[in-house]
């Protein structure tokens, strides 16, 4: 019988009854049960509301509290998350809804219930019973796997030993924080198209309800990891709001500096019951950690897709009337690659559903207003928030001037003092949002911050989420890059949007201009085989970091002259989403080794969650949507050389192409054998889509020169 002690080991407190917990321990041994303090959550108790959005003065609400995190904060090289995972016998196809029958649907719920189907999504009071969310830490580590993948052939970094650090950071990225009872989202498409937009949790889950609690734990984390071997900076890599508004960007803002939160909007319905709803004082960043931001499509664009200036779509921002949409505007047509969203259709009468907003004076935030538009007498109504309108790129800039976290700008304030400035016209210096920086002035390296996302004028109809670099940008990276080497630094690119990862053509990928869309009237500067090409050329460059796709992955970009110019190659590595599963930021450490070459540690940590609070029950429901969804979060797709019977160029240009999707014995396709992870289901975990790896790069001979001079 176990004792008291034993039981505190293994019922988490996510979970309401013990069953699964019970049948999962029995295959790991007890000292694989990290303890977890279930404490009790500071009370909140409400005043009056604060003004504004992110809560103004901390004396307007003096009875808030934080809310605090569990007291072991370690990364997942010493510990990992284990929850049950009945995975689907093989993925579903294109546009198909999963059915129970379907060898694309899962068995069973975790605990051998009946599995939810996408379009179930939004039944949490069902997830208990069912056994979704149910999770324990476990103290297998996941691997810090070592990888020479760039490094000349018979290289061997077991006997090369790490001299100096030269940087520590840490880097969070799409964070969504969502204001969930806006009138202007896409809600019900999760509902509606459920074969298209069902998998899709960017447009629905249960994490929307608590995006601000679970970004306030994640800061603390990395303060307390920051309390233990500080970092020297910290990297935003965008997509820090949802739909571009001005209450999100402030509460994403206001948790950095510390404030007082009102995470609701409108009529604050539930904000003294809910706990989602409550106002609460964030933590803040540390303020010895300076803070740089990076520009995402979901920052300037209306649900990360449309733009924002175009002819009626800022008035939903502020309206008091539910957004309606014809459910005809998110079909593919592959023939046509890509057509995910058409603009065009967003006003077709067919098929018109209100795409409703989530009640917050439901504790399970439940949809409402929504439906077909013919079920309702009149249009669904909410309580109209001026702080909920639109920011178009230069005012979203603008207000990374309005906080007191350091350095005043967060990197903005570095746009127009680069000496590549000059490259920018005057009709497009406002809004310009690349630059770079160095973090330490004992250590030669800089950190190039490019904006990659898709212009909003670019005449383009489908969704903008692509790649994208026009003229300017692609002459001042360049520039930025050559800059480096004459400088003999090293170099970080910092984007939203990551390269070599997708099929071409994909509202994911780099964009192809006028190529899959007749209607543009803008062309990318650069194809995908000429950013390559550009970026083996500078052999100082270390690595490409990004967001967007929010998984964790890291791909190995080989020379293109191994054995001569090895220098050449350079990694990219991947960071999820704070909103999605496995909600999980990363940290670099970077080291030059006794060889002169560069090795970096790139690793996942879990946002230390305590048991009761918010941030918990958001793991709960991220885990659950994982489960019940079952996103592809190892994403390597193959490298096509046509798809659907076009060439729309190479998903990766350094690796082999082959096959078609559609033409049958047109080859094999290949995948990149350097997107990898790490199976520990005989660790006790069936599940994990984390990746930790230790990445080794070479230098070239005038680099490894300079550095022994800087440090013999």
């Amino acid at each position: 019988m176990a004792t008291e002690k034993d039981q505190k080991k293994i019922n988490h407190p996510s979970s309401e009854t013990g069953d699964w917990l019970t049948r999962y321990r029995e295959g790991l041994s007890r000292r694989n049960f990290i303890k977890f303090s279930a404490g009790t959550v500071a009370a909140l108790s409400l005043g009056s509301l604060a003004q504004g959005c992110g809560g103004g003065s901390n004396s307007a609400i003096p009875l808030v509290a934080g809310y605090p995190i569990d007291s072991t904060v370690v990364k997942t090289t010493e510990r990992m998350i284990a929850f049950p995972y009945i995975a689907a016998a093989e993925p579903p196809p294109p546009g198909h809804m999963p059915e129970p029958g379907d060898p694309s649907f899962p068995a069973s719920s975790p605990n051998g219930g009946t599995a939810l189907t996408w379009a179930q999504l939004c039944r949490i009071p069902d997830y208990d019973g069912l056994g979704y969310g149910q999770w324990i830490y476990v103290n297998w580590p996941l691997p810090l796997v070592e990888r020479t993948d760039i490094m000349p052939d018979g290289y061997h970094a077991a006997s090369v030993a790490q001299k100096t650090r030269l940087v520590n950071f840490f880097a969070m990225t799409d964070i969504h924080l969502t204001d969930k009872e806006a009138p202007n989202q896409l809600i019900y498409l999760q509902q509606s198209l459920p074969g298209y937009a069902g998998p899709n949790s960017s447009i629905y889950s249960g994490v929307m309800l608590y995006t601000p609690q679970v970004f306030d734990a994640a800061i603390q984390t990395a303060n307390a990891l920051h309390r233990n071997n500080p970092f020297d900076f910290f990297i935003s890599l965008g997509d820090v709001s949802n739909t571009a508004m001005y209450n999100e960007l402030r509460w994403y803002l206001d948790i950095i500096d510390g404030k007082v939160i009102t995470p609701s909007s409108g009529s604050h319905r539930g904000a003294s019951t809910i706990d989602f709803q409550k106002p609460f004082k964030a933590a803040g960043l540390d303020r010895s950690i300076p803070f740089y931001q990076t520009l995402g499509n979901h920052d300037h664009f209306m649900i990360g897709s449309f733009p924002i200036d175009e002819s009626g779509l800022e008035q939903p921002y502020v309206s008091d009337t539910v957004w309606s949409l014809s459910n005809n505007l998110l079909i593919p047509i592959p023939a046509n690659f890509p057509a995910n969203i058409d603009r065009n259709k967003m006003n077709d009468p067919e098929a018109r559903f209100y795409q409703g907003v989530i009640d917050g004076a439901s504790p399970y935030g439940a949809i409402i207003s929504s439906g077909p538009v013919e079920d309702y007498n009149a249009p669904p109504q909410v309580v109209a928030d001026p702080n909920r309108r639109a920011l178009h790129r230069t005012e979203w800039i603008s207000e990374f001037f309005n906080t007191t976290s350091q350095p005043s700008g967060h990197g903005f304030h570095l746009v127009s003092s680069n000496p590549n400035y000059s490259l920018v016209p005057l009709s497009e210096r406002a809004g310009f949002a690349c630059y770079s920086f160095v973090p330490r002035s004992d250590v030669p390296l800089k950190v190039i911050v490019l904006d990659d996302t898709q212009r909003e004028d670019d005449g383009s109809i489908d969704i903008h989420g692509h790649g994208f670099l026009d003229e300017t940008r692609w002459a001042w990276l360049q520039a930025e890059l050559a800059d480096g080497q004459t400088a003999n630094q090293l170099m970080i690119i910092a984007a939203h949007i990551p390269i070599c990862v997708t099929n071409v053509g994909t509202e994911m990928e780099w964009w192809l201009g006028a190529h899959g869309d007749a209607s543009t009237t803008t062309t990318n500067a650069c194809t995908i085989t000429e950013l390559v090409g550009a970026l083996q050329n500078a052999p100082n460059l270390l690595m490409w970091i990004a967001g967007h796709r929010h998984v964790n992955t890291v791909k190995a970009f080989l020379s293109p002259d191994r054995a001569g110019a090895p220098e050449k190659g350079f990694w990219q590595v991947e960071t999820s989403s704070l909103r999605d599963f496995p909600q999980q930021f990363r940290t670099f450490e970077i080291f030059l080794n006794t060889d002169y070459s560069i090795s970096i540690e790139a690793i996942n940590v879990d946002t230390a969650v305590k048991a009761g609070t918010p941030a918990a029950t958001s793991r709960k429901y991220a885990i659950a949507t994982q489960q019940i969804l079952q996103n592809p979060l190892k994403g390597n797709p193959p490298n096509y050389a046509t798809m659907y019977g076009r060439d729309l160029g190479p998903t990766d240009p350094t690796r082999p192409r082959g096959g078609d999707p559609i033409v049958p014995g047109s080859g094999n396709a290949f995948t990149d054998p350097s997107i990898q992870f790490v199976d520990l289901t005989s660790k006790g975990i069936p599940y994990n889509a984390s990746y930790n790896a230790k990445l080794y790069k070479p230098l070239s001979p005038a680099m490894k020169a300079y550095l022994q001079t800087l440090f013999p």
